[in-house]
């Protein structure tokens, strides 16, 4: 079994920045990604990350404004999230799978293992 905490949201005005992180453990398993659900709104992926590569995937609505790294000697995933929008306000939820392909990395069906999330809001 896989533990995820998430930190590092907040409230932030539109154009400021924020890093998320996600400790893992006892390990961190081999895909690794953040979702984001607002209200109302079904849950989407964000960006995912093959530990063992670094490979990286986002999608087209944070592209160029988010970077999601990770620090293995920590088990610890990061989103760096710059340029934030008011349509970026959600709950930011970590997830992690023991294994997962290109096609579904950006699909909440292929995790398994969830954080408890941790909320941004961003204002004019």
């Amino acid at each position: 079994q896989v533990q995820l905490v998430e930190s590092g949201g907040g409230s932030v005005q539109a154009g400021g920045s924020l890093r998320l992180s996600c400790a893992a453990s006892p390990y961190s398993p081999y895909l690794m990604s953040w979702f984001r659900q607002a209200p109302g709104k079904e849950r989407e992926g964000v960006a995912a990350l093959y530990t063992n590569s670094g490979s990286a995937y986002y999608a087209d609505s944070v592209k160029a404004r988010f970077t999601i790294s990770r620090d293995n000697a920590k088990n610890t995933l990061y989103l760096t999230m710059n340029s934030l929008k008011p349509e970026d306000t959600a709950m930011y939820y970590c997830a992690a799978a023991r294994f997962g392909t290109v096609d579904t990395i950006l699909m909440a069906q292929a995790y398994n293992f969830w954080g408890q999330g941790t909320q941004v809001t961003v204002s004019l």
